[in-house]
């Protein structure tokens, strides 16, 4: 089997849990940067990644770097590389995104037009053609610039990785799917333990929990633009490893998972999505105000995307409502809580200083991860 070098990018400060994913399919990091993760792995390890990673943003086989700071440089080393090796005479092939940080050359669409001129000249070159059609596979490409090195990478994923399939209606500021197993990941919740979201919108985290408990691969029912890539990776590949993920689902697991919101709309819409994820049956969703949050069992979790006041005249509330989850959140017995925000008051209204605060970027936002840590349960504790 062929050896790749395999870029996987995530959001910036989630790298640790994708980190761990990765070692847990079995591959060996070989570069943890902000935002990505690098291994080494053959054609399986890039169709388990696509499938089974729950954090990634996409994979990307790397075809190369070199340094460039100027255009000339840029066009000299993507021509230099073995584009022939991955891209057949009829493929569709373009730099679908250009990112640039400390670097001579900043200009996304300038830098997509040179490499892609530089592409055309080898494989004309290669193909003894002058012109292509671009008929046949599609080969999108993304290129990061870090202090003038240039490294290439060839997505085989297409659509992001946290389009798992199952959220076709959501809520008016939703998580993503890959962020929302992230958060999880990041606590110490396990299938055997309560988790609670309040403020559960379209059902995201319940859901991505559930998934966990069920061990159902986040990418089992979905496309990937490297399955029509049959010169790299063979059809069977793809069909295995979908069939190892199938066999390795439990729905009968015992879950204690509720997700509660404020809108009936949105508790619909939480339970339809959690219907199509195949999950439904491991959460309870139900209509209830944080006032009325409450939980008979010990050590439970709250893990919770609450509002951030993204509207100035939703700004107002936000005092109260998060004073609100405070109260109720000490009157649970021996949990914790987990909670990703933007609103700086926080802390000040839950009335604790969270215990442990990670800065994560949602998008563009930045958000801290704040994490009020409950005591540990002795084994009689547990269910």
């Amino acid at each position: 089997m062929r050896k790749f070098e395999l870029i996987v990018p995530c959001h910036f400060g989630l790298e640790a849990p994708l980190k761990r994913e990765i070692t847990d399919l079995g591959y060996d990091i070989t570069a943890v940067e902000d935002g990505r993760v690098t291994f080494y792995g053959d054609e399986e390890a890039c169709v388990r990644a696509n499938i089974c990673l729950r954090t990634a943003e996409r994979i990307l086989i790397k075809i190369g770097s070199f340094h460039a700071e100027t255009y000339e440089e840029l066009f000299q080393g993507t021509k230099s590389l073995p584009w022939e090796d991955y891209i057949p005479a009829d493929g569709k092939f373009w730099v679908a995104k250009a990112a640039s940080v400390k670097s001579t050359l900043f200009s996304p669409s300038d830098i997509q037009s040179v490499m892609k001129k530089a592409m055309v000249e080898r494989l004309k070159d290669i193909y003894h053609v002058n012109w292509f059609a671009e008929s046949g596979s599609s080969f999108p490409l993304r290129v990061f610039l870090l202090k003038d090195e240039v490294t290439i990478g060839l997505d085989t994923t297409g659509d992001s990785l946290h389009k798992r399939g199952y959220r076709k209606l959501t809520a008016k500021a939703p998580i993503a799917e890959n962020l929302a197993a992230a958060l999880i990941m990041l606590t110490p919740w396990k299938r055997d333990r309560i988790l609670v979201d309040p403020f559960c919108g379209s059902g995201t985290i319940p859901i991505e929990a559930a998934m966990m408990a069920a061990h159902m691969a986040p990418g089992m029912h979905r496309s990937f633009t490297a399955e029509n890539w049959k010169h790299i990776i063979a059809e069977r590949i793809w069909s295995d490893i979908r069939e190892e993920a199938r066999e390795e689902v439990d729905l009968q697991a015992d879950t204690d998972i509720q997700g509660y919101d404020l809108d009936d709309s949105m508790v619909s819409i939480a339970r339809a999505n959690a219907g199509l994820a195949g999950v439904d049956g491991l959460i309870h969703f139900q209509r209830r105000d944080v006032a009325s949050l409450s939980h008979p069992k010990k050590y439970g979790f709250l893990i919770t995307n609450p509002p951030y006041g993204e509207r100035m005249e939703d700004k107002r509330d936000l005092p109260a409502l998060y004073r609100t989850l405070g109260e109720r959140y000490r009157a649970l017995d021996a949990w914790s809580l987990y909670m990703i925000t933007s609103y700086e008051g926080a802390e000040k209204d839950i009335g604790r200083k969270a215990d442990k605060n990670r800065k994560v970027y949602n998008g563009m936002m930045k958000t801290y991860y704040y994490q009020f840590q409950g005591p540990k349960p002795d084994r009689k504790g547990r269910k």
